[in-house]
C-alpha cells in the first residue's frame, strides 16, 4: 500500500501579481511570438487569463521548469495575501520557441475576499491534527494556508505535518484544519507503501557502480550520491573493503541492498534513456533505500524508501517494488505532487513495470504482474495489470473508483496502461479484454510510459482519473504532432476502461 504527503514544488521563485479576472475556466493556449519558454510562461501569468481564476490579491511563484521531448513545463504555486494556496497550483507548457501549448490549472474559482485572521490557535489546530493518528512521534510544523479545494469555497486553515503511526502503520500526515471552526478540511498521507514484491536475492551476480573512499567501498552511486543502499538499523550505507556485496541469501540485508541498489541505478538509466529525465528526483538523484523494515511491506515517504520482507524473511527488493516506490518519488517530484483521487498507485505501478521491462533480466522476466516473484504471504502477485479483477480489483472505472481503497482504485489505471502498451492481444503477453468490447493495438511500453510521464508534467494537485484522461491526450498530441495514431490509442484505451470523455478535452 502506498500513502503520501503534500508536496510543494521547489525551485527559484519569481512572484507575478495577478489581478481579478472573470471568464470561463477552460485553459486555452494563447498566441505568442517566439520567446524564451520561461519568459513566455511569465508573460501568460502577467496577462491574467480567465483560466487562472485569480483574485486581485493572488501572486504566483514560478518553480523549477522541466523539459521533455522539446517542450518546457513550468509549474507555478499561488499565494493569497502572502499565504500559500493549497490547490492553487498550475502548469504552463510551451514548445521550444516559447509558444504556449497548454495550461493546466487546479483551482476552479477565484478566492475573492477571505479573512486571514484565525479564530483558533495553532496549538488548538495541532491538537485536532494529532488526533488523526494513533500515535505521534514528532511534528514538522504548523502554518497558516489557504485551502482552495476543487469545487469548494476557499478556507483559511492551519496546516500541520505530523509523524507517527496510523491504523495502517508508519505515517507522515499533512492535516489541514479550518482556522475558523477547527474542522478537518482534508489530510494527505506522504507514506506510500506497497505490500511486497521482489526477493532480496533476485538478480544474482550483477555489476554495480559503487563509491570508493580510501580503502572502503560504499553501496552508493559515485555520480549520484543520493542513490544509496543502507541498513535500516542506524541508516548506515552498506560498506566493505572488497567491493563484493551480499551472499545471495534472501534473508541477508546486504543482499537485499544489492538488488535494491541495482534496480535504482537501472531505473535512473531508464528515466534518462526513455524519458530524458535527470534522475528520480528530477535533479540528478533519488533517496536512500533502507533494508530492514520488519513488515510485509515497503514504502516511500518523501525522504527515503524502506524495504520490508515476505513471510519467509526475504527482503522484497525486486524491480516492480523498488521501481514502484521510487515511482512515487517521481510522482512527488513532478508538478502537483503525488497523484490523487485513486490514481497514485497505478502511476507508481507503471514505473515499476517500465523499470522491470528496461532491466529485462532473465532472473525476473518482464511482465505486468506486481509482486509475482516474492509470494509475499503465499498467494502470488498482489496486482495484475492486464486483468485486475483476477486479484479482486476492478478492470473498469466507475464513480466509486476515486473513493475506493487506493490499491483497488489502481485497477482501471493499470488496465488502461496495459491496453496502451500491449493492446488487447497482449503482443506476446496475456490477452486483455476491454469494458466496451473493443480491440486495441498497443504502442509498446516505452511509448506508453513516455505518454504518462509527459501527462504528469501537466499534473496539478487536482489530479484524478478524469484529469489524467485529458493530460494523456494532450501529451500524445504534443509528443506525436504528425500522427493521430498515438492520440487515438490513448483515447480508445481510456474508453476501454470506462473513463468518460471530458468537456473541452484535446482533439486530433
Amino acid at each position: 500500500m502506498f500513502r503520501t504527503h503534500l508536496a510543494i514544488a521547489v525551485g527559484a521563485a519569481t512572484a507575478v501579481t495577478a489581478a481579478l479576472v472573470t471568464g470561463p475556466a477552460s485553459a486555452q493556449p494563447s498566441a505568442q511570438s517566439a520567446v524564451e519558454p520561461l519568459a513566455a510562461a511569465d508573460a501568460l501569468i502577467s496577462a491574467k487569463p480567465a483560466a487562472l481564476h485569480a483574485s486581485k490579491l493572488d501572486t504566483f511563484q514560478r518553480q523549477a521548469a522541466i523539459t521533455s521531448a522539446g517542450h518546457t513545463y513550468v509549474p507555478f504555486t499561488r499565494a493569497y495575501k502572502g499565504l500559500q494556496v493549497v490547490g492553487g497550483d498550475l502548469v504552463v507548457a510551451t514548445d521550444a520557441s516559447g509558444k504556449v501549448t497548454y495550461t493546466s490549472v487546479a483551482q476552479t474559482s477565484a478566492i475573492g475576499e477571505l479573512s486571514i485572521v484565525p479564530k483558533i490557535t495553532d496549538a488548538a489546530a495541532l491538537a485536532v491534527a494529532s488526533k488523526q493518528l494513533s500515535s505521534v512521534s514528532s511534528v514538522e510544523g504548523t502554518k497558516l494556508v489557504v485551502v482552495a479545494a476543487e469545487g469548494a469555497a476557499a478556507r483559511l486553515a492551519w496546516q500541520s505535518t505530523i509523524n507517527g503511526t496510523s491504523a495502517e502503520g508508519v505515517s507522515r500526515l499533512t492535516v489541514n484544519v479550518d482556522a475558523q471552526t477547527g474542522a478537518v478540511l482534508g489530510t494527505q498521507e506522504h507514506v506510500m507503501n506497497v505490500t511486497g514484491t521482489g526477493n532480496g536475492w533476485i538478480y544474482g551476480s550483477v555489476s554495480l557502480n559503487t563509491t570508493q573512499s580510501g580503502s572502503t567501498y560504499l553501496l552508493q552511486d559515485p555520480s549520484h550520491t543520493t542513490i544509496r543502499a543502507q541498513n535500516a538499523t542506524g541508516n548506515a550505507t552498506f560498506s566493505g573493503t572488497d567491493n563484493v556485496w551480499g551472499n545471495g541469501v534472501g534473508t541477508n540485508r546486504e543482499s537485499g541492498g544489492v538488488d535494491a541498489f541495482y534496480v535504482a541505478q537501472k531505473q535512473y538509466a531508464m528515466l534518462s534513456s526513455w524519458l530524458g529525465r535527470n534522475g528520480q528526483n528530477g535533479s540528478g538523484g533519488a533517496w536512500p533505500i533502507r533494508i530492514g523494515l520488519n513488515q510485509q511491506n515497503a514504502y516511500y515517504d518523501g525522504t527515503q524508501v524502506q524495504i520490508g520482507k515476505n513471510t519467509a524473511g526475504n527482503w522484497i527488493a525486486s524491480a516492480d517494488v523498488v521501481g514502484h516506490e521510487l515511482g512515487h518519488g517521481i510522482d512527488d517530484k513532478t508538478p502537483g505532487g503525488i497523484s490523487a483521487r485513486g490514481t497514485q498507485e497505478f502511476v507508481a505501478d507503471t514505473f515499476g513495470a517500465a523499470t522491470e521491462w528496461y532491466i529485462n533480466s532473465p532472473a525476473d522476466a518482464p511482465d505486468y504482474l506486481v509482486g509475482e516473484e516474492v509470494n509475499l504471504v503465499g498467494s502470488g502477485p498482489i496486482r495484475n495489470m492486464y486483468n485486475p479483477s483476477a486479484l479482486g480489483h476492478s478492470n473498469c472505472y466507475s464513480s466509486s473508483t476515486p473513493n475506493a481503497e487506493v490499491h483497488a482504485a489502481a485497477g482501471p489505471g493499470n488496465h488502461w496502461f496495459y491496453l496502451l502498451a500491449q493492446g488487447t492481444s497482449g503482443n506476446g503477453q496475456p490477452a486483455s479484454t476491454t469494458c466496451n468490447s473493443t480491440s486495441i493495438t498497443g504502442l509498446g511500453i516505452q511509448n506508453a510510459i513516455k505518454i504518462l510521464y509527459n501527462a504528469m508534467l501537466l499534473k496539478t494537485t487536482a489530479s484524478s482519473y478524469l484529469k489524467y484522461r485529458v493530460w494523456t491526450l494532450q501529451a500524445a498530441k504534443t509528443l506525436f504532432p504528425g500522427s493521430c495514431t498515438q492520440f487515438n490509442t490513448v483515447k480508445a484505451a481510456w474508453a476501454a476502461v470506462n473513463v468518460p470523455a471530458q468537456s473541452g478535452e484535446p482533439t486530433c
